[in-house]
C-alpha cells in the first residue's frame, strides 16, 4: 500500500492533465478549421473583386468603342480612310490590352463583347465602302453615327447584360 501512495500525486496530475490536453487539442483543431474557413472566404472575396474589376474594365471598353465616342478622337484634318484605319487600330489595341479580363467573365459575356467590337469595326468599313466618292471626315462621321443609330444598339445591350451579370455575382 505504501508503494501505491507514492504514485498518488502522479496519478492526480495525470487525471488533471488528460482533460486539459483533450480540451487543448480540440481548441487547436477548431482554431485551425476557423482559419481555413477565413482563408477560403478571403479568397472568394478577392476573386469577386477581380470579377467586379473585370466587368468595370470591359464596360469602360464598350463605352469607348461606341461610335459617339469614337468620332471625337483624332485630328479633324484626317481623311476618312485614315480615320477608319486609326480607329480600327485603337479599338484592337484596347481590346488586346483588356483581353486578359476574359478569365473573370462568363463565356457569354465575353462573346458579346467580342461581337460588339467586331460589329463596330464592320460598321466602320461598311460606312466607308458605302461612301464611294471619298467623303470628307465630317460627312463620314455623320453617316457612321446615323448607321449605328439606325441599327441595333448592340453595345448598349452588351453593357446591360454585363450589368445583370455583375448583380448576380455581387
Amino acid at each position: 500500500m505504501t508503494d501505491f501512495s507514492d504514485y498518488l500525486p502522479y496519478a492526480f496530475a495525470l487525471i488533471v492533465a488528460i482533460p486539459f490536453l483533450v480540451l487543448l487539442r480540440q481548441f487547436v483543431y477548431t482554431y485551425i478549421n476557423l482559419k481555413n474557413q477565413e482563408i477560403k472566404l478571403l479568397s472568394l472575396k478577392s476573386n469577386s473583386e477581380n470579377k467586379t474589376h473585370s466587368y468595370e474594365r470591359m464596360t469602360l471598353f464598350l463605352e469607348r468603342v461606341k461610335p459617339s465616342n469614337l468620332i471625337q478622337k483624332f485630328d479633324k484634318d484626317l481623311a476618312a480612310h485614315e480615320f477608319v484605319f486609326l480607329t480600327e487600330r485603337t479599338i484592337n489595341e484596347e481590346f488586346d490590352y483588356n483581353s486578359s479580363q476574359q478569365l473573370y467573365l462568363t463565356k457569354n459575356a465575353w462573346q458579346n463583347i467580342v461581337d460588339s467590337k467586331n460589329a463596330v469595326i464592320s460598321l466602320l468599313h461598311k460606312t466607308y465602302e458605302s461612301l464611294n466618292n471619298n467623303p470628307n471626315l465630317d460627312e463620314f462621321k455623320t453617316v457612321f453615327i446615323m448607321n449605328y443609330m439606325n441599327g441595333d444598339d448592340y453595345i448598349g445591350t452588351t453593357i446591360e447584360d454585363l450589368r445583370r451579370e455583375i448583380l448576380i455575382i455581387a
